[in-house]
């Protein structure tokens, strides 16, 4: 007895050796496939409402690279744009048609550039790896987003686009503003309200570039932006819902503006692109301080869930092929039981079909009997 329970003793622990060692093959130590982070070149994700000039803008950013014998790259993201003035490294339009995107799925203009936008999106891993190849070459990266700004910031691909590059690159964001229609103050709250949005979706330094100074100067928005008092007597002047609106959130964006770098630019002049680059280099060097950080501790915990999972899931194998002792197992996968309800529900119905005609029939037998009688009444009075 006692050679016999040692060798079954023996062989449960050879046992659970073989289901160790099994699970040691399919353990995948986290973190392994993440790529590496890389100082240059700094992504400059150029966004703004419909009009106020962002393609116009970027074309003067490159030409700006080219002269200043700045190493630059330019992506562009807007699949419905007909012509551009400058040269893209990587278009969308290349791998996307937008049209065809529309007849295919029946959709609209901006549902169009919705899809096409989140088709480019589930190849966008080749894209950073193509700026992964070429960072030792390259200073910035310049990227243009769609003409509706709701498109990019708002949608799935916009912020797996976003996040791509964030947690690759030192990543910035400029919100470009139409500063001529901004001198109304009702218009530049509504712009100021969504620089904020923005800043708080994506998480990411953010630079406002006030474009047309050529047509009107922008030293009224920076007044307003500093001063809050000034603001306040520029909106009293109209007593709208709207304007009343605007007094109330100036009083919650002051704090907001404190954190805020802006440069006026003109995209047409080229006036202030050299203070527009050296507020991106500090927005770097703050990502590279504050943002980075927040960006790690965010992928840690996202780690850390992972393998919390992952190693729940191994304890549930391991406590599986220890009950089962190495011999198969039958899944239950519903559908025997599935199969077993339907073949009770048709036999249910069949039953209920035969007591409808068995009623059917007594009903009928019934009349027959009825009509009998009436038959004998009629011959006995006869």
């Amino acid at each position: 007895m006692d050679s016999q329970d040692s060798s079954s003793d023996q062989t449960k622990s050879k046992e659970k050796e073989e289901i160790s060692d099994f699970m040691d093959k399919l353990n995948i130590k986290a973190g392994s496939s993440s790529t590496s982070f890389r100082k240059k070149p700094v992504i400059i994700i150029v966004v703004g409402m419909a009009g106020s000039g962002k393609t116009t803008f970027l074309n003067r950013l490159v030409y700006h690279t080219h002269v200043s014998n700045i190493r630059g790259y330019v992506i562009n993201l807007d699949p419905a744009v007909l012509t551009l003035p400058f040269g893209a490294n990587i278009d969308i339009r290349d791998t996307v048609r937008y049209k065809e995107v529309m007849k295919q799925f029946n959709l609209g203009p901006n549902g169009g550039i919705l899809t096409s936008l989140n088709l480019f999106a589930t190849k966008f891993d080749e894209v950073i790896s193509v700026i992964e190849n070429r960072a030792d070459q390259l200073d910035y990266v310049l990227v243009d987003t769609p003409g509706q700004i709701e498109i990019f910031t708002w949608s799935a691909s916009g912020a797996i686009i976003t996040e791509a590059f964030a947690s690759t690159f030192p990543t910035v964001v400029a919100y470009v503003v139409d500063t001529p229609r901004s001198a109304s103050p009702v218009t530049f709250m509504s712009n100021m309200l969504y620089a904020c949005s923005i800043l708080y979706k994506t998480r990411l330094p953010l630079v406002l570039a006030f474009n047309k100074t050529d047509v009107a100067q922008h030293q009224f928005a920076l007044e307003w932006m500093e001063d809050f008092e000034a603001f306040q007597a520029a909106v009293s002047s109209d007593n709208s819902y709207s304007s009343t609106l605007s007094q109330s959130l100036s009083l919650v964006l002051d704090e907001f503006y404190k954190n805020l770098r802006s440069v006026g630019v003109s995209a047409v002049s080229g006036a202030g692109m050299a203070d527009f680059f050296k507020a991106v280099e500090a927005s770097a060097e703050e990502y590279m301080e504050t943002y980075k950080a927040d960006l790690d501790k965010r992928k840690s915990e996202k780690q850390r869930l992972e393998e919390e999972r992952r190693k729940e899931s191994m304890d549930k194998l391991r406590n599986d092929m220890e009950k089962s002792g190495g011999q198969n197992v039958v899944l239950s996968t519903g559908l025997k039981n599935k199969e077993e309800r339907g073949k009770a529900a048709m036999d249910e119905e069949d039953e209920e079909e035969e007591e409808e005609d068995n009623d059917d029939y007594e009903i009928f037998s019934g009349d027959d009997e009825d009509e009998d009688e009436d038959e004998e009444v009629v011959r006995f009075g006869l």
